[in-house]
């Protein structure tokens, strides 16, 4: 299911091979956004020729809107929004979560009015699973319970003993709705949780694992807290689980964020950053060769545009680096044309997906130490 094909030798990174219903996926990887079953601005034929291998739904957003019946009554999630290629869907509640005062959490599970309509709901470990399954995605989560950032240790040590409950439950649900399958189309992975204490950290991780998941995914990360923070999650939980199996950072991160978590034994990432940043103008650019290696960040909106007509970035291959100008894109985003949100769109999945593909050649070919040196997370 998960074979590691290459391991650094001066850090945890590591190449390998996901093995799911809809094809491979090759580690490490980043996951393009499709919150409600389309990554923003791009159709699934332009990602997968960029050489996106998986995606991230959110099963909250497409259990409000179209409704999960629906989509299973289309054919899944696949069908639906037309992509070949591998599903990642998250359990849903940190959505709910995020819903604030309108929430109400017990051991059954969470209730909250939908931000739609008003209507109340109860999102439970076992409905998160059916959903899930009903969109037909590869790779589903477990609902768990984070304590946000910060937080006190009784609030982190309850979330982690709730998460390894939920978890149980999610496990024995996912169990019953796969034997009714001719084969098991869909994986379900745990979530650790235990906020910026390194027992708890551990617990989570040790009571997860227990459980016996085809992967992980690092939780309560992401959430307001400095990168060295995020950084000491991974090193009190990756080793305490299974070395063979695929470990995911949630959330995450910034450019410097995924290189440094790479080197710590993450596999898998996913993030709005180059989307959400894109519909701001935000965009990220490759330095020059005689700058260094790295990059840095560029607000096309910025006066200093308004006459360079440069391309972008020389190094970038997307359509808008190979056929217009910075000054052409700081006219379309000040003109409100919705090219411009499309174009910059393209630009910063491509530098992700390329960033993606340079850690994994660094670390086939021994080099991957000097480039996490010239990307140091910032504080």
């Amino acid at each position: 299911m998960f074979r590691i094909i290459k391991r650094d030798e001066k850090t945890k990174a590591r190449t390998g091979v996901l093995q799911t219903a809809h094809g491979e996926v090759h580690t490490p990887v980043f996951l393009p956004i499709g919150t409600k079953g389309a990554v923003k601005a791009v159709t699934t034929e332009e990602l997968k020729f960029w050489g996106a291998e998986m995606i991230l739904a959110n099963t909250y957003h497409l259990w409000q809107r179209p409704g999960d019946a629906l989509i299973a009554k289309a054919g899944g999630l696949h069908i639906f929004m037309n992509w070949k290629g591998v599903i990642f869907t998250d359990s849903g509640g940190f959505q709910v979560f995020s819903l604030g005062k309108m929430v109400k959490t017990t051991d059954k599970g969470v209730q909250f009015h939908s931000d739609l309509d008003g209507s109340i709901h109860v999102l439970t470990p076992e409905l998160s699973v059916q959903i899930q399954a009903n969109l037909g995605s590869d790779i589903a989560l477990v609902l768990d319970q984070f304590p946000g950032y910060p937080a006190i240790e009784e609030q982190a040590r309850q979330s982690v003993a709730r998460t390894t409950e939920w978890a149980n439950r999610a496990l024995a649900e996912h169990k019953k709705l796969m034997s009714k399958m001719p084969f098991d189309t869909q994986q379900l992975w745990g979530i650790t949780q235990g906020s910026t204490y390194k027992d708890l950290r551990r617990q989570s991780a040790e009571q997860i694992r227990e459980l016996g998941f085809a992967g992980y995914c690092i939780g309560g990360v992401a959430v307001g807290e400095p990168s060295e923070e995020m950084f000491k999650a991974i090193e009190n939980t990756q080793p305490f689980l299974e070395e063979d199996k695929p470990k995911h950072l949630l959330g995450v991160g910034t450019p410097e964020q995924i290189v440094q978590s790479v080197a710590r034994g993450i596999d898998s990432f996913d993030c709005v950053i180059p989307t959400r940043e894109a519909r701001h103008g935000k965009l990220y650019v490759n330095l020059k060769p005689q700058d260094g290696e790295g990059y840095r960040t560029v607000n096309i909106f910025q006066e200093q545009f308004k006459e360079d007509f440069e391309t972008l970035d020389n190094a970038c291959p997307c359509y808008g680096c190979r056929n217009y100008t910075k000054a052409y894109l700081r006219h379309l985003f000040a003109s409100e044309e919705p090219l411009g949100i499309r174009l910059a769109t393209m630009h910063n999945l491509r530098f992700y997906l390329d960033l993606m593909k340079r850690i994994r050649e660094t670390i086939e070919n021994g080099s991957f130490f000097q480039l996490a040196q010239k990307y140091k997370a910032k504080k």
